[in-house]
């Protein structure tokens, strides 16, 4: 048996689209409506992936630009999966679809997406991933590279080469530091850590980490010693700020965290800007004399006049960490994995879902925040 194809329905790739007689489609396939709008298709589903996900399920839409509302409206009546890039249909959206949902992907980064009711479709036992883990491996592979290159003075060595003001052998290294048995720690112990941790381990470091909603023995498992946010900026060479953000965390980094650093230490941000005071970073920083590596800025592009880009003591990249191909194409291999699983009766594995014992550490947004 068949069924009228929907005017916003994809064909596969022309590279292996089926026989006419193969096109008809089955009621019993599961459909899915990708908008992955703000990314591309292609950028996060390469060719293998995009074959396996139109073999996966009967694919709505799949085009780089947003799906309007009235057609996601109406087609996600009849979904059994949305994949998205940004909900962009506020409660609507979620009450317009049928009890065929079970899954809602975000392909963005994590769950924050304004206008979506997370309680609601936890509610309706709707499963929601976010790609989140995507990005752990090359984030964490970033905050190796700032660390390393913040302790040891790379940027500023470069800098005074360049200069022609450079400083050699010992005296060159006299505000420098080694990660070797060095101290380091974790704000925020999710998976980035997890994976700059395993980065980590051949300097033989001792981790401090702050991670509240974790009990205290998990991270003891993990090789973690629990501490407060006045003891590791007290005594770790490197704080690294992991922690997804968060209305519980914004601006947890202040001024007194800030103060307790000094000559030779480090502060890397790696997760969201939100999370510090940036607004003290420069002056705090210079004064005290450690050094700040960050990749995320509180607005980004970051204004040409804003004073970070003329303090000496700040190492900046320009939100490089996650921003590969390899990251984005494991998006597309992470979403088409789970709704193989979902649809085969499975536990998904690959995205980070949803759930009452991870809420107040994952999501994002609230029920008050304006527009949500």
């Amino acid at each position: 048996m068949c069924i009228r194809d929907s005017a916003y329905t994809a064909t596969a790739p022309d590279r292996t689209r089926p026989p006419l007689d193969e096109v008809c489609r089955s009621v019993s396939r599961p459909k899915v409506i990708v908008d992955p709008a703000f990314r591309r298709m292609d950028e996060i589903f390469d060719p293998p992936t995009q074959d396996r996900l139109f073999a996966t399920a009967d694919v709505v839409w799949a085009r780089d630009e947003p799906m309007p509302s009235a057609a996601f409206l109406d087609e996600v009546a009849t979904a059994d999966a949305v994949v998205f890039g940004a909900w962009r249909h506020g409660a609507e959206g979620l009450e317009a679809a049928g009890d065929r949902l079970v899954a809602l992907l975000e392909v963005a980064g994590g769950h924050e997406h304004p206008g979506l009711d997370y309680q609601h479709a936890l509610e309706r036992g709707i499963r929601v991933g976010s790609c989140a883990p995507a990005f752990g491996p090359v984030v964490a592979e970033m905050g190796l590279a700032l660390g390393l290159a913040s302790v040891r003075g790379v940027a500023d060595a470069d800098r005074a080469m360049r200069h022609r003001s450079e400083a050699w052998l010992h005296e060159g290294n006299r505000h420098n530091a080694t990660l070797l048995a060095a101290t380091v720690g974790f704000v925020g112990c999710g998976g980035i850590s997890r994976h700059l941790h395993a980065l980590l381990r051949p300097f033989d470091i001792t981790v401090l980490g702050y991670d509240p909603p974790l009990p205290e023995p998990v991270l003891r498992e993990r090789g973690i010693v629990p501490a407060s946010l006045a003891q590791i900026f007290d005594d770790a060479l490197v704080v690294f700020v992991l922690a997804a953000p968060n209305p519980g965390n914004r601006g947890l980094i202040d001024a007194r965290l800030l103060e307790r650093l000094g000559p030779g230490r480090s502060l890397v941000v790696l997760s969201r800007a939100s999370l510090v005071d940036f607004d003290a970073v420069t002056e705090i920083a210079t004064r005290r004399g450690f050094r700040v590596a960050t990749d995320v800025y509180p607005a980004e592009p970051l204004p040409a006049e804003h004073p970070l880009r003329d303090c000496p003591q700040v190492l900046m990249t320009p939100h490089l960490a996650g921003a590969l191909a390899p990251a984005l194409h494991a998006i597309g291999s992470a979403v088409t994995d789970d709704l193989a699983a979902i649809f085969a009766g499975d536990a998904p594995t690959r995205l980070q879902y949803l759930d009452a014992s991870n809420a107040d550490a994952v999501l994002q947004v609230r029920s008050d925040d304006p527009g949500a």
